[in-house]
């Protein structure tokens, strides 16, 4: 595997490469994200994966500065799967000048649910994925179902710029007891860990609710987000949303059957987690 932080080297050691599949990462490598690279091996060739902690997705308040770096071990995780190319541009490397050009989603998708708790969060995550995408121009990019909102702002991004790269969409990948597996969850200590799974059972039960006819989706969410806070839990949001723009679902859409998704947000001590169920 080669380790690249060049941009201009980057694309020399891809010119000519017409199938490439990317999976842009910040590291902290778990088993969610071997399973991209995999997903990305059946729908392109070379594998390429890129280790980025982006400043401009961080809030002034949030956890850039301690965000878990595990360059090594990625490394090697990496090699064993077969990647080919590891893109691992330093600041200044991918931020050459201040980045004063931003992508910034529409309201209506970019600034609802974790854009309302995250203010900014998606412009960054846009504006570094489309510099990725320039850089490595893959045929194919893969992202996780975990981060859903992101997916659909990406994706939507990717439709609207004609860029000539599939976005694919890989289900969550899960430890046994149900809990979503992401970086933050190495902050839990091992009481919170033991309490964690507790967000993805009550998606659950809120999906097993709306499928037997209950129809009162702010109900729902009320009931849940009000479970999970009598846990000790601080939920920013349980919402039961339509797949296709993640907005509010009418009785006409209900009535319909339009396919729904349940996302939620919640801090559990001081960590902060987020899941879905598509219903």
């Amino acid at each position: 595997m080669k380790i690249i932080s060049s941009i201009d080297e980057l694309r020399d050691q891809l010119r000519g490469q017409l199938r490439t599949a990317f999976v842009p990462t910040m590291g902290n490598l778990h088993e969610g994200h071997l399973s991209l690279m995999r997903l990305a091996r059946k729908h392109g060739d070379p594998v390429v994966a890129s280790i980025f902690v982006n400043r401009l997705q961080f809030g002034p308040n949030e956890d850039f500065d301690k965000y878990p770096r595990t360059f090594q071990a990625d490394v090697e995780k990496l090699e064993k799967e077969g990647v080919y190319v590891l893109f691992a541009p330093t600041e200044k490397d991918l931020y050459p000048e201040p980045q004063e050009y931003r992508v910034r989603p529409p309201d209506d998708l970019g600034n609802i649910l974790e854009g309302e708790f995250r203010p900014g969060f998606f412009t960054g995550v846009t504006t570094v994925v489309l510099k990725l995408f320039s850089c490595v121009q893959p045929r194919v990019a893969v992202f996780g179902k975990k981060d859903y909102q992101q997916l659909m702002i990406v994706r939507n991004m990717a439709r609207q710029f004609a860029l000539p790269t599939e976005i694919i969409a890989a289900e969550t990948y899960r430890a046994d007891d149900g809990l979503a597996l992401s970086s933050r969850n190495g902050y839990l200590s091992e009481q919170e860990r033991a309490e964690a799974p507790e967000l993805y059972r009550l998606l659950n039960e809120v999906a097993a609710e709306v499928r037997a006819g209950h129809l009162d989706m702010f109900e729902l969410e009320r009931h849940a987000v009000a479970k999970l806070a009598a846990r000790g839990w601080k939920p920013d949001y349980i919402s039961i949303r339509k797949r296709a723009d993640l907005q509010p679902p009418s009785a006409g859409d209900l009535a319909q059957g339009a396919p729904l998704v349940v996302l939620a947000a919640a801090k559990l001590g001081t960590t902060r987690l987020i899941d879905n169920l598509e219903i």
